[in-house]
């Protein structure tokens, strides 16, 4: 089984600031600095320093994107699909308060120049049995599904940002959702995990569910099975990326033959660790970080 993750690369401009800003406010920060992200490079990166093997598309800019590749490449990620276009890479601007916590919004830039053509020849190299990680910060989301469907490739999704486009896919095609509880009640209308596990049974009976619940844990659900994963007790300098490092290692500890209970505590691990260090792709650890 190989996965390929299909996905955002972004040049991250992160700002430490006092607390968040408000409407019409205007502040100072207490530092500036730029690293390499986005969700799906992220995610990418955290399952191949996870041990797992993963192939990464999607597009950066022609001149400014060398750093999200080399980046890629550093941590041992496939980047044969990785394209160019015209258009910037994306970026992102980030907020980090002194509690740790963080707003983020994002320019969408060479992810969102992703085309049916481009889908069309990076799937071609995949097959049934395979997996495809998919979040939504890259264009063609719905071509992307449909295509992996029709390929038999067993998607797995991360519906974030969550937004109409999330809402109006074929989510009749997802093998599993990775969500947080926002997303969550967004796809389901339950208000609360118990309630959105319930729901999600309802809407969506294929699918295996990951629902991330921050510092309470992580809990994962299928037709038959439920298992809650408690999280690690710390106190965080930066939840930038911690989403995106349990992803990651969850899949690439399901996809190594490990049990569902192992990796969900596998990643919740990595979650907790990624949290001590500010940055993105840069604190997601290696699997021996966490011997």
């Amino acid at each position: 089984m190989r996965i390929v993750n299909f996905g955002s690369l972004n040049i991250d401009k992160t700002y430490r600031v006092p607390h968040m800003v408000r409407e019409g406010e205007t502040i100072s920060s207490l530092s500036y600095q730029e690293f390499v992200g986005g969700k799906g490079l992220n995610q990418s990166i955290a399952i191949a320093r996870a041990g797992g093997e993963v192939w990464h598309a999607g597009l950066v800019g022609e001149t400014d994107g060398d750093s999200l590749v080399h980046a890629l490449q550093g941590a041992g990620v496939h980047t044969d699909f990785v394209g160019r276009s015209p258009l910037p890479s994306g970026h992102t601007v980030i907020q980090i308060n002194r509690q740790g916590n963080n707003s983020i919004i994002v320019s969408g830039g060479a992810n969102r120049a992703i085309g049916p053509d481009y889908v069309d020849a990076v799937l071609a190299h995949f097959e049934e049995g395979d997996l495809i990680l998919l979040q939504n910060e890259i264009s063609c989301l719905h071509e992307v599904m449909e295509k992996a469907a029709e390929r038999k490739l067993r998607i797995y999704l991360n519906p974030s940002p969550i937004d109409e486009d999330v809402l109006t896919a074929p989510l009749d095609q997802v093998h599993c959702f990775l969500i947080n509880e926002i997303e969550g009640q967004a796809l389901t209308g339950g208000s609360d995990s118990e309630e959105i596990l319930s729901l999600f049974k309802e809407k969506y009976p294929q699918a295996t569910v990951v629902l991330t619940l921050g510092e309470k844990g992580a809990i994962y659900q299928d037709r038959d099975h439920r298992f809650f994963a408690p999280a690690e007790k710390i106190q965080p300098v930066d939840t930038t990326a911690a989403g995106d490092t349990f992803c990651g290692y969850f899949l690439a500890a399901i996809t190594k033959g490990r049990s569902i209970e192992d990796a969900m505590s596998l990643a919740s691990r990595a979650a907790a660790k990624t949290c001590l260090t500010r940055g993105a792709s840069n604190a997601i650890p290696k699997l021996s970080d966490l011997a």
